[in-house]
C-alpha cells in the first residue's frame, strides 16, 4: 500500500540540525550512555501534532539493541552508534534513521531523517524514558472491538475501507484494511470517549484520533501522516465489512497468458529470466515489491518462510523490485539489507524502473494492464501461464483476515502444485 507523504525542510528544522551538529562537536569530550528500558518517542510535525511511538533499549552480545514496539510487532533495530553525547540509530530498511543528543537527564533530542531518493525529509524527534505512548485519564465509554466500515475524506474525496480493532480495557490495537493492504500494527488507548492510535515502522509515522460516540459509531476522526498530511475519518460498526477483492485489481491484457522478462539479480547483477531452465515445469510466484514498502516487508517475511517450506515441492519465487532510483548500485544498497533481514533465499531482481514511473508496467511487464498496488503477487502454473494475480497484502496486523488469506494462498499453491 502506498500512502502519500509530503516532504519539507524549513528554517526551523535546518536550525535544529545545525544546533545539533554544533552541540555534538562542542561537547565531544563528554561521554553519555543510552539507557536501557522502555521509552516514549515523539516525531514532531510542522503543525504542532506529535506522533508518538514506544521502543525498548536492551543490551545484547555486548552492544545496544532497540525494539520498536507496535502492538504485537517488535521491530529489531541493531545498528546503533553512540559517540560522546550523541546517538545515531539506523533503521534496518526504508533509508530511515535518527540522530539525537543524550541530554543530562538521559533523555533524547534530535531529528528523524527519511530518504526519498535524492530528497530528505527531516522532522524533530525526542524520547523520554518510562512514559506511556498515550495517557489514560478516564474509563472507556464503550468497547469498540470488531470490524468497522470506515470513511476517509481528503479534499472532498471519500474512500471507504475497513477498520479492525481489539480493545482490552483501555488498551487498543488494530489496523485499517483497503484493497491494496493494511496500515500494519497500530497501538493506542481508549480514554473516556477519546480514541488514539499510532505506529512507526521507519517508513511511516501515523497518528489516528477520534471521538467514540457509542459502541457503534466513531466520529470526528483525524489521521495524521508524516510531516504534514491530514485526513478526516469516521466509522460505523459493521461486522461484515470487507475490503474489495484483491484478485480483481490487476489483470492480464486480453490475449496474454505468459510473462516475459529478464532483469539483473540484486546479489551479483547476473541476468535472470522467467524463461530460464530452473523455472520450467515449476509453479512460480512473481512478487512485485519495493524495499520502501512496509506491506512488502510483511509479505516478504511470509513468502520467505513459505518458500523455505515448499521449495522442495517444486515452488519457485522471483521478486521484481521497483525502487526509488534507476541506479542499480543504489537500489542494491537498499535491497540487500531488506533481503538479509528476512533471510530471503529466492532471487530478487532489480527492474531499473522507479515506482513513480507512470510507464513502469509498459517497461517491465507489458502483459499486464497495470500495476496497481505494492506488493502484487502473480501465480504462474507449471505450463508458464498466469493463473491468478493478487494485489496488495494484508499482513499479521489484520488478525482473522490474515489467517483467511494464508489459507486461501496455500489452497491456490497446493492446487497448482498438484496439476
Amino acid at each position: 500500500m502506498i500512502k502519500r507523504t509530503k516532504l519539507f525542510l524549513n528554517k526551523t528544522v535546518l536550525l535544529s540540525l545545525i544546533t545539533f551538529s554544533f552541540f555534538s562537536i562542542a561537547h565531544s569530550q563528554k561521554s553519555s550512555v543510552l539507557k536501557n528500558g522502555t521509552w516514549r518517542a515523539t516525531i514532531n510535525r510542522t503543525d504542532g501534532q506529535q506522533i508518538p511511538f514506544t521502543f525498548q533499549v536492551k543490551d545484547s552480545a555486548g552492544k545496544k539493541i532497540i525494539y520498536v514496539v507496535n502492538g504485537k510487532e517488535h521491530l529489531l533495530v541493531d545498528s546503533i552508534e553512540t559517540r560522546a553525547d550523541s546517538v545515531f540509530i539506523q533503521m534496518p530498511f526504508f533509508e530511515s534513521g535518527f540522530k539525537a543528543r543524550i541530554l543530562e537527564d538521559g533523555n533524547l533530542e534530535g531529528v528523524w531523517l527519511k530518504q526519498y531518493g535524492k530528497r530528505t525529509q527531516i522532522l524533530p524527534f525526542e524520547a523520554i524514558r518510562n512514559e506511556e505512548r498515550f495517557a489514560i485519564s478516564k474509563h472507556p465509554v464503550a468497547d469498540i472491538s470488531g470490524r468497522w466500515s470506515t470513511d476517509f475524506v481528503e479534499n472532498d474525496h471519500v474512500t471507504n475501507i475497513v477498520g479492525e480493532f481489539v480493545q482490552k480495557g483501555s488498551h487498543l490495537t488494530g489496523t485499517f484494511l483497503d484493497p491494496t493492504g493494511d496500515y500494519r500494527f497500530l497501538e493506542g488507548v481508549v480514554s473516556g470517549d477519546s480514541l488514539k492510535l499510532s505506529t512507526f515502522d521507519g517508513a511511516h509515522a501515523y497518528l489516528f484520533t477520534a471521538k467514540i460516540d457509542n459502541a457503534d459509531k466513531i466520529s470526528g476522526g483525524k489521521f495524521y501522516s508524516g510531516a504534514r498530511s491530514m485526513e478526516d475519518w469516521s466509522a460505523k460498526r459493521n461486522e461484515n465489512a470487507k475490503p474489495e477483492n484483491e484478485f480483481e485489481m490487476t489483470k492480464l491484457k486480453p490475449g496474454a497468458q505468459k510473462l516475459n522478462f529478464i532483469f539483473p539479480d540484486s546479489n551479483d547483477s547476473s541476468e535472470v529470466s522467467i524463461n530460464d531452465k530452473k523455472f520450467k515445469n515449476k509453479v512460480v510466484l512473481v512478487q512485485i515489491l519495493g524495499s520502501w514498502c512496509p506491506n512488502c516487508m510483511d509479505e516478504t517475511k511470509f513468502l520467505s518462510d513459505y518458500y523455505n517450506k515448499n521449495h522442495s515441492r517444486g515452488l519457485e519465487i522471483i521478486g521484481l523490485a521497483y525502487e526509488r532510483t534507476t541506479d542499480f548500485k543504489t537500489s542494491q544498497k537498499d535491497l540487500l539489507p531488506f533481503k538479509k533481514r528476512f533471510h530471503v533465499q529466492y532471487p530478487i531482481l532489480i527492474t531499473g524502473v522507479t515506482v513513480s514511473d507512470s510507464l513502469k508496467t509498459e517497461k517491465t511487464l507489458p502483459q499486464l494492464e497495470s500495476i496497481n498496488a505494492f506488493p502484487t503477487t502473480i501465480f504462474i502454473d507449471k505450463k508458464g501461464n498466469v493463473r491468478k494475480i493478487q494485489s496488495g497484502f494484508s499482513g499479521p496486523a489484520t488478525g482473522k483476515h490474515y489467517e483467511e488469506f494464508k489459507k486461501e494462498f496455500n489452497d491456490i499453491v497446493n492446487e497448482l502444485l498438484s496439476e
